[in-house]
């Protein structure tokens, strides 16, 4: 038979097994009470207060750590919390970046339209041809015969 002391609980069924432990003791404790010597007596009274006083100790600790903290209400609870800002300006910083670079893209792609469309216009201005030759049907074939 083999003593398995490296078995885990969860927290539930520590919880459980610390509070029977810690019945039983007390139990044994009452029933030996009435045989000890008074000064062991005290010394056992005592133990148990101090007991007690850290256990609530303890407990008080695990409902503080437990609990939320509200800091104040409105913008002081976000200032309580420096990263709140941070992590919210770091999220939208992609998306800020992100929008302003679209926006270039088409900015550069409007310009180069415009330059395309410009220089279409210029060259149909400079040229010898008035803009009714190119409405023209036999125009397209007439550029199709000059050149070859």
């Amino acid at each position: 038979m083999t003593n398995n002391t490296n078995s885990t609980y969860s927290l539930p069924d520590r919880d459980g097994l610390e509070a029977r432990f810690g019945v039983r003791v007390a139990s044994m404790l009452g029933e030996r009470s009435q045989s000890t010597a008074p000064d062991i007596s005290e010394r056992l009274r005592f133990a148990r207060e101090q007991a007690m006083a850290r256990a609530q100790a303890a407990r008080r600790q695990e409902q503080l750590a437990a609990a939320p903290v509200v800091v104040g209400r409105g913008r002081s609870a976000v200032l309580a919390n420096p990263l709140g800002w941070w992590f919210k300006l770091g999220s939208v910083a992609p998306l800020a970046l992100l929008v302003l670079g679209l926006a270039g893209i088409a900015h550069v792609h409007d310009k180069a339209q415009i330059a395309a469309v410009a220089e279409v216009d210029a060259a149909l201005l400079s040229d010898d041809l008035p803009p009714a030759a190119y409405t023209d049907p036999g125009f397209a074939e007439y550029l199709k015969t000059n050149r070859e």
